[in-house]
């Protein structure tokens, strides 16, 4: 078989115009090349016989090529590391317009800058402890999903998601969740975010109800979609879904039914049957978040929504919080007569997830190693609300904690009118923390209730205890 430039190692590209014949050429091709940072110092290049036949040179130019320019200095060759270049030190000016490329370390490294405008410690809600990524059972379920995946999943997949997932979805969900999932209802989506957007598209023109106490980029994804915001009053209750019969032109109402975001409550019983009746009467829907279900700590968890009336209630999943955001995988069941408009949208362009990823969560889940995963992180949660818990009690128990019985967030009740002063003082010991007045609806009646919103579950547990020290030090004195 006769050797073709595609069989051979690292691509190179370099200009051999100019005078001199192409060994000259070469040769000045490459200490430009180092000259501008293009090849950055470490940069391995290819061997003679790769390149000269990528080139269409004869071996020997190229290999006296890199000879000389290693005796100049400018590559460095060791015995079974091949030729790199050189880590040469230029004057001032000497490498042009170019960047040079940052080394792997520096990559890793923040810049002293950036170290100094990061806070010390991150209590801010909507990131889990992604330190404790299940790394190494992931990399097997990986390994196993990818050995016995079928060629075509290596193709753009479809809209739907691919079909493993779904299929163990539907069984995950109904042991665990209370759903009543069926795999051809079930669209596999980039994100949460993608899914509200293509709801909220599905739904069309209208008015879509939002809870009072919300996610400010949940709102302004239903607004681009052309649906207008109406705020549902949120008190100890949770949503107060009788409202919904007063309001006109309402479409759907967005929920979170089983831990209410931020302020913690799961919405009572009455509410969940009055928000059912009303989509039963009216022909809407309840778009129900159920962001976080899987972490309850005191008491079995809430079951979803969606079991109460799976043609009524579509249910919206994610692994954002119980694996890691940067996975982009969520899930929506939905009623059947917005299965066909969901996916008509989802077909025309949307992102998809990783089929690759797609395939690792199915196998994740079906191994049992996703609940192995839950029940460990429900145990460190807990720890660390215990934690947080006994810490006010005993250094500050002028403040309550409240929203604890699930979740990975508290929130703590503030003496009226000293939200934004803790919230300074949180700044200035270095400890990025919410209030609650930062999740509240601006369309809303105004808000009067001043607490911190704490997300006990984002630090790495190596800082919790300083970050626990931070806010301790940043909330009011007693009386």
């Amino acid at each position: 078989m006769e050797d073709s430039w595609a069989t051979f190692g690292r691509d190179l590209h370099l200009d051999l115009t100019g005078p001199g014949g192409l060994r000259a050429a070469l040769l000045r091709a490459l200490r430009e090349a180092v000259r501008s940072g293009r090849l950055a110092p470490g940069t391995r290049l290819p061997s003679s016989r790769s390149l000269a036949a990528d080139l269409g040179l004869a071996r020997n130019t190229v290999a006296d090529a890199y000879a000389e320019l290693v005796a100049e200095g400018w590559l460095s060759a060791r015995q079974g590391s091949g030729t790199r270049v050189a880590w040469v030190h230029l004057p001032d000016g000497a490498r042009g317009s170019a960047t040079p490329r940052a080394t792997p370390a520096a990559r890793r490294a923040p810049a002293p800058a950036d170290r100094a405008d990061r806070p010390r410690f991150d209590l801010t809600p909507g990131t889990p402890d992604v330190s404790a990524f299940p790394r190494t059972a992931w990399l097997a379920a990986a390994r196993r999903a990818l050995t016995a995946a079928p060629s075509e999943a290596f193709g753009y997949g479809t809209s739907r998601g691919r079909p493993e997932l779904r299929t163990v979805l539907a069984d995950y969900l109904a042991r665990a969740r209370g759903v009543r999932a069926d795999p051809e209802r079930i669209v596999v989506c980039a994100g949460f975010m993608q899914g509200l957007a293509l709801l909220s598209r599905a739904l069309g023109p209208g008015r879509l109800a939002v809870e009072s106490y919300g996610l400010d980029f949940h709102r302004a994804v239903i607004t681009r979609a052309g649906l207008r915001t109406v705020p549902l009053p949120v008190d100890e209750r949770g949503a107060r879904t009788e409202e919904l019969t007063a309001l006109d032109e309402v479409r759907a109402a967005l929920l979170t039914p089983a831990h209410q975001f931020p302020t913690g409550v799961p919405l009572h019983p009455d509410r969940r049957a009055a928000a059912v009746g009303w989509a039963r009467a009216t022909g809407g829907f309840i778009l129900e978040d159920d962001y976080d279900g899987e972490f309850r700590y005191d008491r079995q968890p809430v079951g979803a929504l969606q079991g109460l009336d799976p043609e009524h209630v579509v249910y919206l999943g994610t692994a954002s919080k119980s694996l890691a955001p940067a996975l982009r995988l969520a899930w929506m069941v939905l009623p059947d007569r917005l299965v066909d408009p969901v996916l008509a949208l989802k077909s025309t362009g949307e992102w998809q997830s990783g089929a690759l990823d797609q395939l690792t969560l199915a196998e994740f889940l079906s191994t049992g190693a996703y609940d192995r995963h839950l029940r460990g992180m429900r145990l460190r949660y807990r720890r660390r609300r215990d934690q947080l818990v006994a810490a006010l009690a005993d250094r500050a128990p002028q403040v309550r904690a409240s929203g604890i019985a699930a979740g990975l967030h508290a929130v703590l009740e503030l003496p009226p009118g000293t939200e934004q002063s803790v919230l300074h003082t949180a700044r200035r010991h270095g400890l990025a923390l919410e209030g609650l007045h930062r999740f509240h609806d601006p369309t809303a009646p105004p808000a009067t209730r001043d607490a911190l919103v704490v997300a006990y579950g984002t630090p790495p547990d190596h800082s919790f205890a300083g970050a626990l020290d931070a806010l301790l030090g940043a909330l009011p004195p007693g009386e």
